[in-house]
This record gives structure tokens, sequence and C-alpha cells, in this order.
């Protein structure tokens, strides 16, 4: 229970200063939502209806009441109205998610098995050239951003190519019914690709490192001399071993996913919730953009207790009250 009681508390105030923080640059940030809210229309309103529009919203009030108003309707429940998509905030995040949560678990699978194989074959090889190509693989797309390698990708892919849709996740001029799965994975695979082949290099390398460690120690050296070797030693005396911290990197590596996903949705204009923030953020949407942030923090927080807790009913020497 103390565990428990630890992580909401850890939640809580996450969640206060994240929201407080982001509330802070939203006010000193120079985009005028009112402005962005008319749009088009920006010469046809006056000074009056502008003052309206400021009053309808809660803008003309100090910051400081803005942010207590507005806390006080989330503990409510209540988001607020997103003032791109005159709708509530919830059910745009709601509908964006689903598009994200496809995009992030693709990406997250592949990223983690792909990057965990190469680990384990590059510390099996150590000091060969394939140790070597694995190595500058994955320090090459450490220091590769995610839209450029997505533009990459669409250059090749979709245009030069013409394998696979440009952008969006849906055919264009298509009725939503008449959408199929066979379509919302074509439309998925650059972006989930592009994702996953960035994510690898960390998982790669941490696996390598601890790899080798493991095979060095004292109880291999003693399972090689009994005659244990290959892929039999790795499965028998390593696998755990290195297992458990590519578990925990790849959980925790949910806040650099849901970056690297804003990314490449605004270069594939996938409609999920990275695509959403950047128009909150552009516009200033401030209700819409407080919920993602809110919405992306319980998100990043899910993914590291999931691997707490795995760790923990993995690996008994994690629970509270025993030592490593």
């Amino acid at each position: 229970m103390s565990f428990l009681l630890k992580k909401t508390v850890r939640l809580l105030s996450l969640l206060f200063a994240v929201c407080l923080f982001s509330f802070l640059l939203i006010s000193q940030s120079p985009v005028d939502p009112i402005q962005a809210y008319i749009g088009a229309d920006m010469m046809r309103v006056g000074p009056e209806q502008r003052e309206q529009i400021a009053e309808n919203w809660g803008l003309n009030e100090p910051p400081a009441q803005q942010f207590v108003r507005w806390g006080s309707s989330v503990v409510q429940g209540d988001l607020g109205t997103s003032m791109i998509y005159r709708r509530p905030v919830s059910e745009v995040i709601h509908e964006r998610f689903y598009n994200s949560l496809a995009l992030m678990l693709a990406a997250w699978v592949l990223s983690g098995l792909i990057g965990f194989v190469m680990g384990i074959i590059a510390a099996m090889k150590k000091d060969t050239w394939i140790d070597r190509v694995i190595k500058w693989y994955c320090y090459t797309l450490a220091s590769t951003p995610t839209f450029w390698m997505g533009l990459v990708f669409l250059l090749i892919f979709a245009v030069w190519l013409e394998w696979l849709p440009v952008g969006m996740g849906v055919p264009a001029g298509v009725l939503a019914e008449h959408v199929t799965l066979v379509d919302r994975i074509k439309h998925l695979i650059l972006p989930a690709l592009t994702l996953s082949i960035v994510g690898v290099a960390n998982v790669a390398l941490h696996t390598r490192q601890k790899l080798i460690e493991v095979l060095s120690s004292d109880y291999i050296l003693f399972a090689r001399a009994r005659g244990e070797k290959g892929f039999t030693l790795l499965w028998r005396h390593g696998l755990r071993n290195i297992a458990l911290p590519a578990i925990t990197l790849q959980f925790a590596a949910f806040g650099e996913l849901f970056g690297g996903a804003v990314l490449a949705e605004q270069v594939f204009s996938y409609p999920g919730l990275g695509q959403a923030t950047v128009e909150a953020g552009l516009r200033g949407d401030v209700p819409l953009l407080l919920g993602l942030v809110i919405f992306s923090a319980l998100f990043v927080f899910a993914g590291n207790l999931l691997a707490d807790l795995i760790y923990r009913m993995v690996d008994p020497r994690m629970k509270e009250g025993r030592s490593l």
C-alpha cells in the first residue's frame, strides 16, 4: 500500500506542476487566442465582439483567476471546451487517442523487439564487424531527428516508389463507413516505421552493454566451463538479467515516444494527439492544450508505473524492505 500511496502522491504533484508551468507558459505566449479563434473573419469583428468573445472564454480575467477556474472545472471532471473544434476537450482527446494509441503501440513493440534482438546480436558478436555495424547504426539513429527520418521515408516509399500513401489516417475523399482496416494499416505503416526505427537505438545499446557485463560474470564463466555456449547459454543464464533492464527502459521511453509521435504525426498529417497538440499551441487553444498536457502526463506516468510493477513482479528483490 505504501508503494501505491507514494505513486499517487507523485502523480498528483506531477499533474499540478505540469499544469501550472504549462499555464504560465501559455499565458506568456505571443499568440492571440481571440485572433486565432476568429481566424479569417478578423476584419469583420469589432472591438465589442472581441470583448464578448474574451468574456465568453474567460480571457479577460487575470491569469491566476483563469487557472483557478480551470482547475476547479478539471477537479469536477470537466476539461473545458476546445476553441478550435468547438467541442468538449474530452471528446477531442477521446477521438484522437485511438489513432495515436495504434501508432505508438505499433512503434513501441517494433522498436523494443528490434532493439532487443540487435543488442543481443551485437553483444554475442562483440568486436566483430557485425557489432561495429550495429553500433554505428544505433549511434546514427540516436542523433537523427524524427521529422527528418519521416521526410526521408515519405520521399522514398510514398513519392518515389509509391508503395504507401503520402499521409493522413485514412484515404482522402472516402467516407468513414467505407474505410477498411487495410486502408488504416497502410496509412499507419510509415509513421510507425519512422518512430520504431528511431527508437531502437537506446534499447539496442543498453541491451548490448548489459549482456556484455553478464557474459563476463563468474557464473557465466562457470557455465562455459561446463560446456554451455551460444543460444543455450544465453537462454538459461543471460536472458532474464538483460530482459529486466530492457523492459524498464522500454516502458520509460513512453515520454520520448509521445514526443516523437508529435513530430511524426505532423510530417504525415496523421490525425492523432500529437497533431492536435501542435494545432492547439499554434492557435492558442488553452483548454485543449492543457487537457492534452494532462493526458500526456498521465500516459507517461502510467508507462513508468507499469515498468515498476513488472520489475517488482519479476524480481522479488525490488520489493520494499529488500536490498539488492
